[in-house]
C-alpha cells in the first residue's frame, strides 16, 4: 500500500486556496465539477459470487437511480468496481489501486470478512469516507472513533458486538429476564456477540449473564444445552450462525427447554426453520433480530431499478437489497455536505443526524460512534408462515427495548 502517496492525497482535501481576501477548500480526489468518483472490491467470481453479484447490482441500481434523477449537488456518481474473488491480499492491492490509480472519494460496500480484515487499518490510515461493510466483524465496531483512528469508517450492517447488546435487551426487556444464558460458537462471530451481550448486562445492571461455548459445525452440544438448562435461566441466546444454529435449537428442544431463546439476524431464515422445525416445532419460541423490513416504500423503488441495472432478477435478493442500503447511505451523507465535497466536510455530514435506513431503523454516528445497525425488529419463528417467520416487534433501539 502506497500509504505516503495516499496520506499525502488526504492531506490535500484540507488544503486551502486563496482569492483576496477570502479563501475556499479544495474538493477531494475524485470529486469534479460534473461527477464523484467511488468504488470497491466485491467478489463477483468463485465460491461467493452468488453473494458478490446480486449485492453489486443492488449498488449500480441504486446510483442508476440517482443519476437519472439529476445526480447530487449537480453531479452524476461514478462506480469503479473490481473483483477481489474473496481474497484479502488481492483486496488489498485493489484498495491500494482504486485509492492512488482511480483516485476514488469515497469507498462504498466493502465487501467480506476476510478483505475487510486485510485493509481496516488502511482505510483509517489513509483517511477515506468509507461506507457499509459487507460483514459483522467486531473490528468494526467503535464507541468513539476519531480523527485518524476510525473517524471515516462507517458500519451499516449490524456488527456482531452491538446485535448482541440489542440481543441482551430484548432479553431483559421483552422477557424480562434477570439471568441470561448463551450457547455461543467459539468463532469471532459468537465470541463478538456474547461479548455484546455481557457488555450490555453490565450496561443495564442486575443481569447476569451465563454462558457456555461450542465448536463452530458441532454435532454434539448436549452438555453446553444441558449446563445452560440446569442454571434456570430466564432466556436464552443462541449465538451461533447458520453451521451451528440448528444443532443448538434441537438439542434445546430434545432436552425439554421451555424458555424463550433469541438469536442473530443470520439466522432468521426460512432454511433455517426447514432445519428445525419438525425437531422444535412448538415445544419453546424463538425469536430472531432482523434490520431489513421487506414492507417498507422503499421495496417498490427497489425493484423497478434492481430489474434496469441487471439482466438477472434481483428484486426478491436480500443481497442485492442490503446492497441498495450501502448506496443509499452514502448518498444521503453526500446530500448533507456544506461547502465544498471533502473528505473532512463529508465524515461531519454524516455525523450530523441520525440516517434513516430505506428498509427500516436509524443508525446515529455522531460523537464517533460507529457501531453498526442501533435499531433492530423482532421477528418470531412461525412453522405456519410461507418464510417461517413472523412480525413480533417493530424497530426499537436499546433505549427503546428498555422503556428509556
Amino acid at each position: 500500500m502506497r500509504k505516503k502517496i495516499a496520506l499525502l492525497l488526504a492531506s490535500l482535501t484540507l488544503t486551502m486556496t486563496f482569492a483576496g481576501c477570502g479563501k475556499k477548500e479544495e474538493a477531494a480526489q475524485g470529486v469534479t465539477e460534473t461527477s464523484i468518483k467511488v468504488g470497491n472490491s466485491i467478489a463477483t467470481s468463485g465460491a461467493f459470487a452468488p453473494v458478490g453479484v446480486p449485492f453489486k447490482a443492488g449498488i449500480e441500481a441504486y446510483f442508476k437511480m440517482v443519476n437519472e434523477g439529476g445526480g447530487v449537488k449537480g453531479r452524476k456518481i461514478e462506480y469503479v468496481h473490481q473483483d477481489d474473488e474473496f481474497n484479502p491480499e488481492k483486496g488489498k492491492a485493489i484498495l491500494d489501486k482504486l485509492v492512488n490509480d482511480e483516485k476514488v472519494f469515497a469507498i462504498v460496500g466493502h465487501f467480506g470478512t476476510p478483505v475487510v480484515g486485510a485493509t481496516l487499518d488502511d482505510l483509517k490510515e489513509i483517511g477515506i469516507p468509507s461506507v457499509y461493510f459487507a460483514t459483522g466483524t467486531g473490528i468494526l465496531y467503535n464507541e468513539n472513533a476519531t480523527k485518524g483512528e476510525g473517524d471515516n469508517i462507517f458500519p451499516v450492517q449490524p456488527v456482531y458486538p452491538m446485535e448482541g447488546r440489542i440481543m441482551a435487551a430484548w432479553a431483559k426487556g421483552e422477557f424480562k429476564a434477570d439471568k441470561i444464558g448463551v450457547i455461543y460458537t467459539n468463532d469471532d462471530a459468537g465470541k463478538d456477540l456474547v461479548k455484546g451481550v455481557e457488555t450490555e448486562a453490565k450496561n443495564m445492571g442486575g443481569v447476569e449473564v451465563i454462558s457456555e461455548q461450542v465448536a463452530p459445525g458441532a454435532e454434539d452440544v448436549s452438555a453446553a444445552v444441558t449446563k445452560i438448562k440446569n442454571s434456570d435461566v430466564d432466556a436464552i441466546i443462541i449465538a451461533g450462525i447458520q453451521g451451528t444454529f440448528p444443532q443448538i435449537a434441537k438439542e434445546l428442544a430434545k432436552q425439554g427447554n421451555t424458555k424463550p431463546a433469541i438469536t442473530t439476524y443470520v439466522n432468521g431464515d426460512k432454511t433455517m426453520v426447514e432445519a428445525i422445525k419438525s425437531d422444535v416445532a412448538d415445544k419453546f419460541e424463538i425469536y430472531s433480530n432482523c434490520w431489513v423490513d421487506v414492507t417498507t416504500p422503499a421495496m417498490a423503488e427497489f425493484q423497478k431499478w434492481v430489474k434496469q441495472a441487471s439482466t438477472e432478477d434481483f428484486s426478491a435478493n436480500a443481497y442485492a437489497m442490503t446492497g441498495w442500503i450501502a448506496a443509499d447511505f452514502f448518498v444521503k451523507g453526500l446530500e448533507k455536505v456544506d461547502g465544498e465535497i471533502t473528505w473532512e466536510n463529508y465524515i461531519k455530514a454524516m455525523e450530523k443526524e441520525p440516517i434513516k435506513n430505506p428498509f427500516g431503523g436509524n443508525i446515529d454516528f455522531a460523537d464517533g460512534k460507529r457501531l453498526g445497525t442501533q435499531e433492530m425488529s423482532l421477528v418470531k419463528m412461525d412453522i405456519k408462515s410461507a418464510i417461517g417467520w413472523s412480525p413480533y416487534i417493530g424497530f426499537k433501539s436499546i433505549n427503546d427495548i428498555l422503556g428509556k
